[in-house]
């Protein structure tokens, strides 16, 4: 079993960036595609961003597309979401999630099945 642990969560102002990290161990980190989710208070988890194995193709949620970005270093077993120009719509706890894949530049969106713990962020207007 994969073991991936989020960070870079925090509190910050309307506009500001933050920068996620989540670091992957445990198995080989370039056979999985990576997603991030994030869940609300006193909302369902909810897709935010995907990427495949190779970094190669990306998918947002249409309500952080132009905002957030997703990356991958496979030298370093990380998966990143940059997130700028943050909204107080965008406090919620942020998840990593990872998912075996076949294909090279296949996404997963959803159906994975290994998680973080989670990481907080909070924007304040």
């Amino acid at each position: 079993q994969v073991q991936l642990v989020e960070s870079g969560g925090g509190l910050v102002q309307a506009g500001d960036s933050l920068r996620l990290s989540c670091a992957v161990s445990g198995r080989t980190f370039s056979n999985y595609a990576m997603g991030w989710f994030r869940q609300g208070p006193g909302k369902e988890r909810e897709f935010v961003a995907a990427i495949s194995r190779s970094g190669g193709r990306t998918h947002y949620a249409n309500s952080v597309k132009g905002r957030f970005t997703i990356s991958r270093d496979n030298a370093k077993n990380t998966v990143l979401l940059q997130m700028n120009d943050l909204e107080p719509e965008d406090t919620a706890v942020y998840y990593c999630a990872g998912k075996e894949a076949n294909g090279l530049e296949g996404l997963v969106l959803n159906d994975y099945n290994s998680w973080g713990q989670g990481t907080q962020v909070t924007v304040s207007s």
